[in-house]
């Protein structure tokens, strides 16, 4: 496919090392501001945790960076490529072929395989999917043996591997995941972030995630935190004990905050 096929070509140089970056951030939703001003770089072949107090922007974050919601303002770049100057074709074509969207619900069709889940995406783009690829996707989370099941046949962990799959069958420059074990229990949590760690680092799949489980956020390599829309810190290479130490500090003076700001608002 060429490139006036798809989506604008790349800024030479200009995101070397990120595969998603972002600058001046801005989106709100009339009075309510969601995002503001957040600079961030995600860095090619590693897996970024994102977390914050409830409302802070953790998802629309997601949401503006993987190009299914548009920034009221700042830029945001994927594999080198300006979202901002794309027209709605040619940003669902990138998103097609370059982003995979892994969500808490697994939203697979019931009526359908797995493998013809994993296909669905290249289906959707009228592009006719080979065997063998829809084979490599569900051997890549383990369940070559499942391809032919559906998901009421799935384990909860088993159906959110094939949501992984059908995200990874277009060969995504980065894989987004809006709280991915949210629905899971411990042991199958474990599962699907112990897949997301293995793609990471066996074949250098960059991958950004929301979370609120410091579990989760330990098998990133670094974590980002978000409050009231802007980002307050990072940890790199967090355990579990040191991101719920930092997420029970933003609680408490989030908590603070919003205490003082009603004192304030009270008038005789």
């Amino acid at each position: 496919m060429t490139t006036t096929d798809t989506a604008e070509a790349a800024v030479p140089g200009e995101t070397a090392g990120a595969a998603v970056r972002v600058r001046g951030l801005r989106r709100s939703y009339g009075e309510v501001v969601a995002l503001d001003g957040v600079d961030l770089d995600f860095g090619a072949g590693t897996f970024t945790a994102v977390m914050g107090p409830s409302g802070s922007g953790k998802s629309t974050l997601l949401s503006c960076a993987a190009g299914l919601d548009r920034p009221s303002d700042g830029t945001v770049r994927v594999d080198g490529v300006e979202l901002a100057g794309l027209g709605e074709r040619r940003l669902t074509l990138l998103r097609r072929e370059r982003i995979g969207f892994v969500f808490q619900a697994f939203n697979l069709l019931p009526s359908l395989t797995a493998a013809q889940n994993v296909a669905l995406p290249l289906r959707l783009a009228g592009r006719r999917p080979a065997r063998g690829a829809v084979r490599e996707a569900l051997a890549r989370v383990g369940l070559a043996e499942r391809a032919g099941h559906r998901p009421a046949q799935l384990s909860g962990g088993q159906q959110q591997r094939v949501a992984v799959a059908r995200a990874l069958i277009t060969r995504p420059a980065v894989l987004f995941g809006d709280e991915p074990t949210g629905a899971l229990d411990t042991t199958t949590s474990r599962e699907v972030l112990c897949l997301l760690r293995e793609l990471v680092d066996r074949e250098g799949q960059t991958t950004v995630m929301v979370t609120h489980d410091p579990v989760a956020a330990s098998y990133a390599d670094r974590v980002v935190f978000l409050v009231d829309g802007r980002v307050s810190g990072e940890l790199a290479r967090p355990s579990v004990e040191a991101v719920a130490a930092h997420m029970a500090g933003l609680e408490k003076r989030t908590a603070r905050g919003t205490a003082e700001a009603a004192v304030e608002g009270v008038t005789c």
